[in-house]
This record gives structure tokens, C-alpha cells and sequence, in this order.
């Protein structure tokens, strides 16, 4: 019979300490990566926390540095929280407020108000700008204030979070804007003036030399008018004095006294009545706002406002007038004749660096149910840059001191008024050229 193999002893304690030894080391192995994932964990959160603190620290810093007031309410209509500025309103610190009523912190007028504002936000409005009186410590203290919701993490509504500023502050604001406004409005006014003073001497230099001809006439024909009535004076008493006819006549040169007397008068009169019509053109000029719009001769307008300013200013300007016949417009004619001072002015500051010679060429037309007038000049012409700008107010073109920026502001404004417009180009032959349109004949509204 065949035996088995034959082996050693079996030494049980020894399998069984070895495998024991391998547990324990897996053990230990699951308490080291448990005890750092609890370090991890331990770090994290103390991040977490710092970062919390930082946050509510932020939060704290914020709701401290408020001027205005913060209530925090629920959808119960109570107290929350509030922030150090309504503790101050107030005289009560959060622990006091919070769970109160919020109607317990606004006077009895302004509880209709609170009641549909805490009925707003139950809709999840916003209200904004609502007049409350709040109870405050010294007393009434008004506020705007504006509304808005609280949610939940979960979009669902928590409450409302009122803020209101202080009326007072409001009002101090709103004084500094009425105040600033008024200082803007006063300037306006000051540089509006000074356009205003500007045309007033322009129109006084072109009148003073208008009127210096026909004065000048009347004074050297009266000088004349007084020689031949000192003549024929002194004939007379010679006459008186029983001196002959002849020789008194001769001595006194009173056939010649005679012959030049209606000339003379004809020259006074006829200065005078030159006179007598600038006076009218500027009673026209200085009509007021309130004088009806109706047709006049713009054709007149134009020549006069040439005669005024530019024959003044510039002697040597060669003017040429190409008009219809009966060339008229409608609208006020005061108000007309100030827009072609502006522009007939514009033009002669144009071409004042400009080599000779200098010319102005007023063109009109009748297009379209309005007369058209085109007012070239022989400058330089106007900049791209500037076209684009050339009626917004207070821009110039012109050195400090020589020019507000208004005229053509005002003359834009003046045109549209009346139902035109005013337009600036460059003539494709140089210089600029201003077209103005105002309603004709056709162009009267309807009754």
C-alpha cells in the first residue's frame, strides 16, 4: 500500500498571528485616511468660517455706513432687523425692535400708506418713493421710502426690506439741483445778453452811419437855408431904409438867394424824410413778439439789414442783389431782419482776413411755397468739422471775447419759429453760402 507524502508540522499559531497583522495594518491604514479627511475637513471649515465672518463682517461695515434707513420685516408685517441708521431715527436698538409691529414705528397718518405697502409686497411689488412719517426719537421723521421683496433660498417670498432717506437730505439735494439749475439759467440769460448787446451795437454802428448822411444833409442845407434868410433879411431892411431896389437887390445877392431856396428846401425835406424811414424800419425791427405774423417785403428786409451792418463795417464790400420783384415772406419782419443782421454780420467776420476783393451775393426765390435766400460769401469757406456743429449753442469758431456762440443759435430758432429754416453749405465756386427759407404767400396758415 502506497503511504502519502509525508510533511512538517502544521504551526497554527504562527497563520493565525499572520493574518491578524494584516488586519490591524488595514486598520490603522482606514483610521489614517479618516483621520485626514477630518483634517480636511476641519481646514475647509475654518475657511469657510473665516470667510463667513469676513462676509458678515462686510455685511455689518456696509449696513453701518447707511445714511439711510433699513427695516427688515416679514410677510407678517413684523420686525426683523434694522440697521444702525434707523436705530438712531428710531432711539431703540435692534433687540428692542425686532418681532415688533412695523406699523409701530410710523405715525397714525402715514398707517393707510404702510397698510398697502405691506399689501404690495404680499402681490411681490415694489413700491418706490412712498411719503412715510416714522416715530423717531426727537419726533416726526419723514422719509421716501422704496420697497422691495426678501426670498427664501428656494424663490419663496420672506418678507420686505424697506429703505427710506431722509426728506431733509432729499430736500437739500433737490435745493442743490434748483440752486444749480438757477445759476446755469442765470448764465444762459448773461451770455444770451451779451449776444443781444453785441447785435444792439452792430445795429447801432450800421443806423449811426446810415443816419449820418441824411443828418449831414439836413445840416449843411439848413446852414444854406439860414445864409439866404439872412440875404433876403437884410434886403428887406434896406428896403426899410429907403435904399434903392436895385442896388439892395444886388448888394445882398438876392436873385441867387432866391434861385437856391427851393433847392435848399427840397433838401431838407428830402433828408429828413430819409430820417423819417430809418426811424420806421426800426420801430418795425423793434416790434415785440406779440405783433401778428403777416407778409412783408423781405426784399426790403434784406437791403437794409446790408446797409446797416455790412456799409459800416466794411466800405469796401461789393454787394449785388439778384430778387424777385415783390419779393415778400411770411411771418414777423422784426424778427426776420435780426436773422439777415446775423448772418450778413457772420459773413463780414468771414471774409475780414480774407484778401479783397470782398463780395456778398444775395440771391432769392420763390420754391415750393416759400422764399429761399441765399447769402454767399467771398471767405474762406466753412470747416467739415464745423458744419455738423454750426448751430448748436455756444459753439464759436471766433477767439474768446469775440463771439458768445448764440447768434446763429438764436437765429435757427428765430427761423424755425416761423416755420422755415436755416442751412449752411460751402459754395462749390468757395466761400460759404446761408440759405433761408420762410414761408411765402402760399405758406399762410390757415385762418
Amino acid at each position: 500500500m502506497v503511504q502519502p507524502p509525508t510533511s512538517g508540522p502544521i504551526d497554527v499559531a504562527t497563520s493565525i498571528d499572520g493574518e491578524g497583522e494584516g488586519v490591524w495594518i488595514d486598520v490603522i491604514r482606514k483610521m489614517d485616511e479618516t483621520y485626514a479627511d477630518l483634517v480636511a475637513q476641519q481646514v475647509e471649515l475654518e475657511r469657510k468660517n473665516a470667510e463667513l465672518e469676513e462676509a458678515q463682517a462686510f455685511i455689518a461695515g456696509v449696513m453701518a455706513a447707511m445714511t439711510d434707513v433699513l427695516v427688515v420685516g416679514d410677510t407678517a408685517g413684523r420686525i426683523v432687523e434694522v440697521n444702525a441708521a434707523a436705530e438712531r431715527a428710531l432711539g431703540r436698538a435692534t433687540g428692542q425692535l425686532a418681532g415688533t409691529p412695523l406699523a409701530g414705528i410710523f405715525d397714525e397718518a402715514s398707517q393707510a400708506a404702510l397698510g398697502r405697502l405691506v399689501a404690495a409686497a404680499r402681490r411681490r411689488e415694489r413700491v418706490s418713493d412712498l411719503e412715510l412719517v416714522l416715530r423717531g426719537a426727537d419726533g416726526a421723521f419723514p422719509v421716501s421710502v422704496n420697497s422691495s421683496i426678501r426670498y427664501t433660498p428656494r424663490g419663496r417670498s420672506a418678507g420686505l426690506v424697506l429703505v427710506g432717506r431722509p426728506t431733509g437730505e432729499l430736500r437739500r439735494a433737490y435745493g442743490d439741483l434748483a440752486a444749480a439749475h438757477e445759476r446755469l439759467k442765470e448764465t444762459q440769460q448773461q451770455l444770451v445778453h451779451s449776444e443781444k448787446m453785441a447785435s444792439l451795437g452792430r445795429l447801432v454802428a450800421g443806423v449811426a452811419h446810415e443816419l449820418n448822411n441824411p443828418i449831414s444833409f439836413v445840416y449843411g442845407n439848413a446852414h444854406a437855408l439860414r445864409r439866404q434868410a439872412d440875404r433876403l433879411t437884410a434886403y428887406i431892411r434896406a428896403l426899410d431904409a429907403g435904399k434903392p431896389a436895385a442896388e439892395a437887390r444886388a448888394a445882398n445877392r438876392v436873385d441867387k438867394a432866391l434861385a437856391d431856396l427851393p433847392s435848399t428846401i427840397d433838401g431838407l425835406a428830402e433828408g429828413a424824410e430819409r430820417v423819417r424811414d430809418i426811424v420806421a424800419e426800426l420801430r418795425r425791427f423793434a416790434a415785440t413778439d406779440k405783433a401778428p405774423a403777416d407778409l412783408f417785403d423781405l426784399g426790403a428786409v434784406l437791403h437794409a439789414a446790408v446797409t446797416w451792418v455790412a456799409r459800416a463795417q466794411m466800405p469796401d464790400l461789393e454787394v449785388s442783389f439778384d430778387l424777385p420783384v415783390d419779393f415778400r415772406a411770411f411771418g414777423l419782419s422784426a424778427h426776420s431782419h435780426q436773422v439777415v443782421m446775423n448772418l450778413v454780420q457772420n459773413a463780414i467776420d468771414a471774409m475780414a482776413d480774407a484778401p479783397p476783393p470782398h463780395r456778398l451775393v444775395i440771391s432769392g426765390r420763390i420754391e415750393g411755397g416759400q422764399a429761399v435766400v441765399d447769402i454767399r460769401d467771398s471767405g474762406p469757406g466753412i470747416a467739415t468739422d464745423v458744419l455738423s456743429r454750426i448751430f448748436d449753442p455756444f459753439f464759436t469758431t471766433k477767439p474768446v471775447g469775440k463771439g458768445t456762440g448764440l447768434g446763429l443759435a438764436i437765429s435757427d430758432r428765430i427761423v424755425s419759429d416761423q416755420g422755415g429754416s436755416l442751412s449752411a453749405a460751402n459754395h462749390p465756386e468757395g466761400g460759404a453760402v446761408f440759405t433761408l427759407r420762410l414761408p411765402a404767400d402760399g405758406g399762410r396758415p390757415a385762418p
